[in-house]
């Protein structure tokens, strides 16, 4: 294959993880006694621009079913930093009753709402029916396809370029790249400003945050890549922020490029900064595999040790990053009993893979667990804090990114 973006050749592996099902495809019981689908799910990097991107096997329409069970509401913290980027940007941009906000894979409303609240034109893009319910229900208008360079000429031609285009944590789940920017930069209006955040690859790196690797996620995106992504579509970055969600994320604010307003500092800083980490040399990536089977091999050892002198463990969690950390390691309900969610779509269902089965968080207060294993661990001081009770049992938590840990 070759590379989505530049169209050089593959050469290179950065990451192997075996085969594993899509990682947000929960199961229903009556589902348990049937195939599974297992895909490859392997990481190359371009040594020309640099993209880690996933190998071809899935397409779109697959991962991101009409039952997608994945929430942005269920996470207080989520919803926090929606509401404080959604003021900022009011803020900074004088958004106001005569802009329009569109908003890229808006799930159930979480980011949007602050807008309706504000009384600003907003659209979703949402192809997922129970997400984009959920939003409607809100009061939030919601276009459900996929976005693509097509669809933002059409909304063009119709009158609805926006002032704002949005997209949190989508970038990186794009299979055509070059095709979704060139959509934003038809669907921008002239002194538009558009923000996308996604996990930062070199926090991946430094971190061995692997089990962000998944199906869902065709690319994993430094700076420099989407600089130059952007530069191919007549877009520019003007500005870059680093975030703490996801365990280290970028924002970065694109316009046109031929946009009156400089270029901010920041961007040069981060682009030696990714520099510095190695992001541009091959050997950053080549060692890496070595240090994701350290986690895996650590996990493994932990949860075996336990099972021997007859301690209990149980997940919290049933986020995508944890099926990928699960089925690369093996993990099966033998070793881990159950794992809860406060997501009422996931209760009741089995992890894809690992058919582990999820419970309400309640079960964790009725089994009393020895140790409750953080699966989304940059949610670890969220999730620790709704669950101080099984220090009452001398429970602990524990986490295995970026090493396991015991908190």
């Amino acid at each position: 294959m070759n590379c989505r973006h530049c169209s050089a050749p593959l050469e290179h592996t950065f990451l192997d993880l075996g085969f594993a099902p899509f990682s947000n495809a929960y199961l229903k019981p009556e589902e348990l006694n049937q195939p599974e689908t297992y895909f490859p799910l392997k990481l190359n990097v371009c040594a020309e621009c640099w993209l880690v991107q996933t190998e071809d096997y899935a397409r779109p329409a697959e991962l991101f079913r009409d039952d997608y069970a994945y929430f942005s509401s269920v996470s207080t913290s989520w919803l926090e930093h929606a509401a404080q980027y959604s003021q900022m940007v009011i803020d900074r941009f004088d958004l106001s009753a005569k802009s329009f906000v569109l908003e890229i894979a808006s799930n159930d409303g979480y980011l949007l709402r602050n807008f309706v609240e504000a009384d600003i034109p907003c659209l979703g893009i949402e192809p997922t029916t129970s997400t984009a319910d959920a939003a409607e229900e809100l009061g939030i208008s919601v276009l459900r396809e996929f976005f693509t360079q097509k669809l933002g000429e059409t909304l063009a031609k119709e009158s609805q370029q926006a002032d704002l285009i949005v997209g949190n944590n989508v970038y990186a789940h794009v299979p055509d790249i070059n095709d979704f920017t060139a959509g934003m930069k038809s669907t921008l209006k002239p002194g538009g400003v558009i923000t996308l955040e996604f996990p930062h690859l070199m926090r991946l790196i430094a971190e061995t945050q692997f089990d962000t690797v998944y199906h869902e996620h065709f690319s994993y995106l430094s700076l420099y890549t989407v600089i130059n992504i952007f530069e191919r579509a007549g877009l520019r970055v003007f500005d870059v922020e680093e975030l703490s969600t996801h365990g280290g994320s970028l924002r970065v604010f694109g316009c046109h490029d031929d946009d009156p307003r400089p270029t901010a500092e920041s961007v040069s800083k981060m682009i030696a900064s990714e520099e510095l980490h190695g992001l541009r040399s091959l050997t950053t990536y080549t060692v890496f595999q070595e240090r994701a089977d350290q986690v895996k091999n650590d996990l493994l050892d932990f949860l075996i040790s336990q099972r021997r002198t007859g301690k209990s463990v149980a997940a919290y969690g049933a986020a995508a990053k944890g099926n990928t950390l699960l089925n690369y390691a093996g993990v099966k309900p033998d070793l881990l009993a159950f794992v809860a969610d406060a997501a009422p779509s996931k209760q009741g269902r089995f992890l894809p893979g690992s058919h582990i089965p999820i419970k309400h968080p309640d079960a964790i207060q009725q089994f009393r667990p020895d140790f409750v294993l953080i699966l989304p661990w940059n949610l670890k001081t969220e999730i620790s804090a709704q669950l101080t009770n099984i220090r009452n049992w001398s429970g602990q938590f524990t986490v295995a990114i970026p090493e396991l840990t015991v908190l």
